[in-house]
């Protein structure tokens, strides 16, 4: 019998911090969504493309001709060395069968050495890749960072939305600030 006295208890506590925690919220939900509506009034609220805007950047074209012009010379790089390794494998293939077992362990070892560069070339490259697109692009969004915040201060926007990154589902109400970054930035 006390035992179940202290599930009953247990219960009844259970449910009042619930019914609790309950009305805690619904009063935080009522404070902000009145709070929200006094500071809408003074909220003003805009939005940009930064990936159009980027696009015709004249700086980004010459940064993303850079990036592709050194992707390709490693790209040629990592050609060499497909063809040096398929070279290796097609003479191991052809000669295996009249090899010793010192040149063929030699052979195998040289080959295998050779696909493990491949595999850390490739990998060196790709992150060297990103790290070159990174070096010439992040002056030039700094230049697009700095522009659209000189136009939230002059024009007293409170928040700026970048609808290109997809978080934004609804703008309608916002100002596209595009054309006076564009002016800040002297592009057409």
């Amino acid at each position: 019998m006390p035992l179940n006295r202290l599930n009953n208890y247990s219960l009844q506590y259970s449910y009042k911090m619930k019914t609790i925690k309950k009305g805690i919220l619904l009063l935080t939900a009522v404070l902000f969504i009145s709070g929200f509506g006094y500071a809408q009034s003074s909220l003003k609220i805009g939005y940009i493309n930064s990936n159009k805007l980027m696009s015709i950047m004249p700086e980004a074209d010459s940064a993303q001709a850079h990036v592709k012009a050194y992707a390709a010379g490693l790209q040629n790089q990592m050609k060499a060395m497909a063809q040096e390794y398929q070279s290796k494998v097609q003479d191991y293939q052809s000669n295996v069968g009249t090899m010793s077992d010192l040149i063929r362990q030699t052979k195998e070892k040289e080959i295998s050495d050779l696909q493990q560069r491949i595999q850390t070339f490739q990998a060196s490259a790709d992150q060297d890749v990103q790290k070159k697109q990174q070096e010439l692009f992040q002056p030039i969004i700094t230049k697009v960072k700095n522009a659209i915040d000189a136009v939230g201060k002059e024009n007293h926007y409170t928040y700026i939305l970048d609808v290109s990154q997809g978080v934004v589902l609804f703008y309608a109400n916002g100002d596209d600030i595009t054309p006076l970054v564009k002016k800040k930035l002297n592009l057409k």
